[in-house]
């Protein structure tokens, strides 16, 4: 197996241990809860949330609070050899894998999506 490939695994096992600790916070926020039911922000491959269209101050100060807490979480998780970066990326694979039907999503091609039923659509990285 490829060095970076096992570092990315490596990464996929911390964010499986670690649960997200950034990304539960923000899940018991109501404010954010309203935003993604309303489409307004969606999870993005680099394990960010992003503004779906034109956003409030309020809304891009909730985006940059959560935001910044995400990278706090992955730079704690960061180790074995993993960049902040990849630690990202494996926690916006699992956190795209996560949405509920309705919520929107970055897909592959750098578009918003809206999940439906089944499975969306994610990078060809993510395992």
């Amino acid at each position: 197996m490829r060095k970076g490939m096992k570092i990315v695994f490596a990464a996929a096992a911390a964010v499986a241990v670690t649960g997200m600790a950034g990304a539960a916070w923000a899940q018991r926020d109501p404010a954010y809860e309203a935003a993604r039911e309303a489409g307004q922000v969606g999870e993005q491959p680099d394990g960010y949330l992003g503004i779906v269209g034109s956003a409030t101050p309020e809304l891009r100060a909730l985006v940059n609070s959560i935001n910044i807490k995400r990278k706090a979480a992955y730079t704690r998780g960061a180790s074995n050899g993993a960049t902040v970066e990849q630690f990202a990326f494996v926690s916006g694979c699992n956190l795209i894998a996560k949405t509920r039907p309705g919520e929107k999503y970055k897909g592959p091609d750098g578009s918003w999506k809206t999940r439906g039923a089944g499975a969306p659509e994610r990078d060809p990285r993510c395992v």
